[in-house]
């Protein structure tokens, strides 16, 4: 293991590392008291060489890291990559590719959703992490023997993490499932931050247009503001009060001191008066230009039985093949599917239809049914009218009414 904390000896690290087939990645930040990341280590890993990247040191810019994070022929290993990625894409502008997230592959291999990187490190690496250092003050230095081990485990686990898991996907010819999950995490659009979209994270539930028209422009108020002064959004107004903002509508000071979810005194302090201004762009925006929420999935009545045949379908099909259920469809994917053939839904698309969507449909309509076939819940296509049972089924089930 080498620190790293020059420019010359980054240049030189990621140059040995470019020729590698892949290098395994981490990030150590800190963001309690900021609205941007702030980075203060960066771990990186070939398959022989492991390095500490010291981001506060004055004499290291990060150039050479940037320029090895988006090298075509080196894969970049991360866990869970998206906070990773919003650091780079914050930093530099890039998302480092070609990308591989251990915790999609885990999951299209059938470890579970959302699985973790301690219980990843267990099943492949047969160890455990010491998980004391992951909240210490990354800022400080020298940084400690403790969290210089921690930093280190990091990324030579997800070695064998990464080689383990892409022998599988090969073994079972997933890759491809793999790459296609990949597409939000490679996506720009997942990490900018546009203040005009910002009441988008509050996600209300049902407001009238009006409303929804004052939440729009106070959020991005917000938005603006924390960015500008690099402070948590909740530093600011926490969500519930720009709920309740867009809900009263205040248009004068008082009637913004009236308001219970607003600290007290906020009506007398500076941020009162631009917070009007937005309230007011918000009431003189045409009803037109407001979009309108989107309608909560209604299951049709009596469709309950529906629901719950479907996720009987959806556990028995994602057990059978090893991937994790929340990776082919949610919950409210399966009420869409209830409510209409046509549905907008990943699990009616690509490999996910082939694995579940089609028969999700087929019973749907009827066409197929589910029942227990050797101590076996099983799949059984229906003909006229009655579930067809395989020959030997049949006749194990004639011999136990005849007794």
């Amino acid at each position: 293991m080498e620190l790293l904390t020059t420019t010359d000896s980054l240049a030189e690290a990621c140059k040995r590392l470019g020729r590698a087939k892949y290098v395994t990645v981490d990030t150590e930040f800190i963001r309690d008291t900021t609205y941007w990341p702030e980075l203060c280590l960066v771990q990186i890993a070939g398959p022989e060489d492991v390095y500490l990247i010291d981001p506060l040191s004055d004499a290291l810019a990060l150039e050479p890291l940037i320029e090895l994070m988006t090298a075509k022929k080196v894969t970049k290993v991360m866990h869970a990559a998206r906070q990773d990625i919003e650091i780079f894409h914050h930093k530099a502008g890039i998302i480092p590719v070609p990308l591989f997230d251990t915790q999609v592959a885990a999951m299209v291999c059938g470890f579970g959703d959302s699985v973790g990187y301690e219980a990843l490190v267990k099943r492949f690496v047969n160890a455990s992490i010491d998980k004391s250092s992951r909240f210490t003050d990354w800022r400080r230095r020298p940084l400690s023997e403790q969290q210089i081990t921690y930093a280190v485990a990091d990324v030579t686990h997800l070695r064998v993490i990464y080689e383990a898991l892409e022998q599988k996907l090969a073994e079972s010819e997933r890759a491809q499932w793999v790459a296609e999950e990949m597409a939000v995490l490679l996506d720009p659009a997942t990490y900018a931050l546009t203040p005009e979209d910002a009441w988008k994270r509050i996600k209300p539930k049902s407001m009238n247009r009006r409303a929804l028209s004052v939440l729009m422009e106070v959020a991005a108020w917000r938005e603006r503001d924390a960015q500008a002064r690099n402070v948590p959004r909740a530093r600011i107004l926490k969500d519930d009060a720009l709920v309740e903002i867009a809900l009263q509508a205040p248009e004068t000071r008082e009637a913004l001191g009236r308001l219970r979810a607003l600290p007290s005194g906020f009506a007398n302090s500076r941020a009162a008066k631009p917070v009007l201004e937005a309230v007011a762009r918000g009431i003189a925006r045409p009803k037109e230009d407001v979009p309108a929420l989107p309608r909560p999935n209604i299951v049709p009545r009596g469709a309950g039985p529906l629901m719950e045949l479907l996720k009987v379908l959806l556990k028995m099909k994602c057990e059978a093949h090893g991937v994790a259920q929340k990776l082919v469809a949610t919950t409210a994917d399966l009420e869409v599917i209830a409510a209409e053939d046509n549905a907008d839904v990943p699990a009616l698309t690509g490999w996910r239809r082939d694995l579940f969507g089609a028969d999700a449909l087929a019973l749907k309509r009827g066409e197929i049914g589910l029942g227990v076939r050797d101590g076996q819940l099983a799949v059984l296509p229906i003909q006229g009218g009655q579930a067809e049972w395989p020959a030997q089924s049949r006749r194990k089930r004639s011999s136990h009414s005849s007794s």
